[in-house]
């Protein structure tokens, strides 16, 4: 009978097998690294891989992520603003009388209205707002992005040019273009909304002498406004506060935001 068993393979074609092997082994691993490195490559930012922080890259890498209906995210820091309701705690400021001598109202008590709504009004644009007194303590070294003290003009009778309102900034101020910057878009974006004019002629040296620009912290970009007369402007300023406190958000939104205007000119 004949034998049924295969020629066993001699030894060296046992050995190309082996080596053959081998090679494909080997080919695999070398692809495997080059995917995972190419994973991890494509992983990394431009700015994470000259970092200098590869160690935490892998960690990152290889930990639990979260799953597709979960948006991890880092909260980003309010920005803060400093709101001053002029006068307030102090004292009255300009005060109007009716016919009878009875106060019908002060500067201080509708300086207060429009900076609360100011404050409303950054808080809902999600903005970090202190609402501050004319002479309160957390103005010592008071830091923030901006402070804007809120005044406005005399009760009483001056002539009929004696309408709209002014803005100013510190004399010494450490950053002279963003102070410019912060004027020009509150007498901007004031303007726009109120239709009021800008009444740059009675500018004072003691707005641009504002006690609180010298007691905040010297990186605060300071300004102080007049948002109108109170005799000739008593109307908007009374029963549009609203309006008012909106055209003064406006222009601090607008320095905030780095939104485009015109420069204000300085009289």
């Amino acid at each position: 009978m004949e034998s049924t068993n295969s020629p066993q393979p001699s030894m060296k074609t046992a050995r190309k097998t082996a080596s053959k092997t081998r090679s494909v082994n080997a080919f695999g691993s070398t692809l495997g690294v080059a995917i995972l490195v190419a994973t991890l490559f494509t992983a990394w930012t431009p700015t994470s891989l000259f970092s200098g922080n590869l160690q935490k890259q892998f960690q990152l890498f290889f930990s639990p992520q979260p799953g597709p209906n979960i948006i991890a995210s880092t909260p980003q820091p309010q920005l803060r603003i400093g709101i001053v309701a002029g006068h307030r705690g102090n004292d009255s400021g300009a005060v109007c009388y009716d016919e009878n001598g009875n106060v019908t109202l002060t500067e201080a008590d509708i300086n207060y209205e429009i900076a609360d709504l100011v404050k409303k009004n950054l808080v809902d644009a999600g903005y970090q707002v202190d609402l501050l007194n004319e002479f309160d303590t957390r103005l010592n070294g008071f830091r923030g992005v901006a402070l804007v003290s809120i005044h406005n003009d005399s009760c009483e009778y001056v002539n009929d040019e004696a309408t709209g309102f002014k803005v100013a900034s510190s004399l010494e101020t450490h950053d002279f273009n963003r102070a410019q910057r912060l004027t020009a878009c509150l007498a901007d974006r004031y303007g726009k909304a109120t239709g009021l004019p800008f009444h740059a002629g009675s500018i004072t040296i003691d707005m641009r002498d504002y006690h609180a620009f010298s007691e905040v912290d010297p990186n605060t970009i300071t300004a102080i406004i007049e948002t109108g007369f109170l005799n000739l402007d008593r109307e908007i300023l009374t029963n549009r506060t609203d309006l008012v406190a909106q055209g003064v958000t406006n222009g601090i939104l607008c320095f905030v935001n780095n939104e485009n205007v015109a420069p204000t000119p300085i009289p």
